[in-house]
């Protein structure tokens, strides 16, 4: 579940006003990576996960490279060459695509979408000097050449235990799944609880069953009501545990209406999972609304149908590019310029890749409220404000 967004685990990133082109904020300076001719169109290599045999695949490389090239035509003042390659689903096949791909003259890789293939794509063109924005959102491979793109279960913690602390919440219990997902999930939720100043003071888990995760819940419930928590953290997704979870522990004396619940993922997919009385005042983050049905909308209207949730990431990663290199600097891909603290604006929101290899992204922090998703803290528009 953590290779990257979804199951891989899939997702996103804002658009200005009628999703033009984004504009980095600053100028850049010399870091590692390639020097280019801004003179020309800057060769950029998109790897796709196309040719694995698997339909979800094709679909989600069809929706890359669409979205990739919508950004192209919104740019301002930036030329990109897309060169667009298959990866299927090996890593191994993925590093000989990369390295072909740099062989043929890309400046800079935009994917692949797989955890261990983007890994091995940095392992393969590091030598060469060449920079990876990847689709994952797994932090286990970021660093050195490669960036994950896909919204990470560190960004999205610390979101929300931010907005949690501004509403005097500070006594918190994680209740996680027990697979690498759910452990990385709840080591996440720890870090960002103690860095906004509260306390993680019990956690639980289950194993991954209907019947085990029933038999757990009066033992999690005891842990609630012994230490006294003021919020839970839930690592499982709507599609999981989730529902027995929030349904069986008001049964056993944990009152929603006292103990804030909390999502780590999106508790609006699917939609039916905002109409469990449960979870009416729980709290999860997301992108812009407003923002992301704008690019649905214009995506739909180009192409015929809705963007798959992976799309918005290749426009990002254009974007960011493209915004680089409008400036007509020859160190414009470089890890210095990629991360700039004042970041980008991607189709759901402001972001920015981090030296680390991570990426800050803003979110928004919504409820639910008869059914409905409510923002209740919207997403930051720039870095440096409230919610970062």
């Amino acid at each position: 579940m953590l290779a990257v967004f979804g199951a891989p685990r899939k997702r996103i990133a804002l658009a200005l006003a009628a999703l033009a082109f984004l504009t980095a904020c600053q100028a850049v300076t010399m870091g590692g990576g390639p020097r280019i001719n801004t003179d020309k169109p800057v060769p950029v290599a998109l790897l796709v996960p196309s040719g694995s045999g698997s339909g979800t695949d094709e679909e989600v490389a069809r929706g890359l490279e669409n979205a990739a090239r919508m950004a192209i035509a919104d740019l301002q003042g930036a030329k990109i060459d897309l060169r667009v390659y298959s990866t299927g689903a090996n890593p191994e096949r993925a590093a000989a695509v990369a390295r072909d791909a740099v062989s043929d003259g890309a400046k800079i890789i935009l994917g692949p979408l797989y955890a261990q293939s983007a890994n091995a794509v940095g392992v393969a063109v590091a030598g060469r000097g060449v920079n990876v924005l990847s689709f994952s959102n797994n932090t286990q491979i970021a660093g050195r050449n490669v960036f994950v793109l896909g919204p990470t279960f560190e960004n999205t913690a610390d979101r929300l235990a931010g907005y949690a602390a501004s509403q005097g919440k500070s006594r918190f219990m994680v209740i996680h799944d027990p697979d690498i997902s759910g452990q990385v999930g709840r080591q996440a939720i720890e870090g960002a609880v103690a860095a906004r100043g509260g306390q993680v003071v019990t956690t639980g888990t289950y194993e991954l069953s209907q019947n085990a995760v029933v038999q757990a819940i009066p033992g999690l419930a005891a842990k609630a009501r012994e230490n006294g928590v003021d919020s839970i953290f839930f690592t499982a997704s709507p599609t999981g545990a989730l529902g027995y979870l929030v349904q069986l522990l008001p049964d056993n004396r944990v009152d929603p209406t006292q103990v804030q619940f909390i999502g780590l993922t999106r508790w609006d997919i699917p939609p039916s999972t905002l109409s469990l009385p449960e979870l009416q005042g729980g709290w999860f983050a997301l992108p812009d609304p407003g923002r992301s049905a704008r690019f649905q909308s214009r995506y739909a209207a180009t192409y015929g149908n809705g963007p798959h949730s992976t799309a918005g990431l290749a426009y990002d990663g254009i974007a960011a590019i493209g915004a680089l290199i409008s400036n007509g600097q020859a160190d414009a891909l470089t890890v210095t310029a990629l991360t700039q603290r004042a970041g980008f604006e991607g189709v759901n929101g402001a972001f920015r890749l981090n030296p680390d290899g991570t990426n800050d992204r803003a979110l928004a922090v919504a409820e639910i409220r008869n059914s409905q998703v409510n923002v209740i803290d919207p997403a930051p528009r720039s870095f440096g404000g409230a919610g970062f």
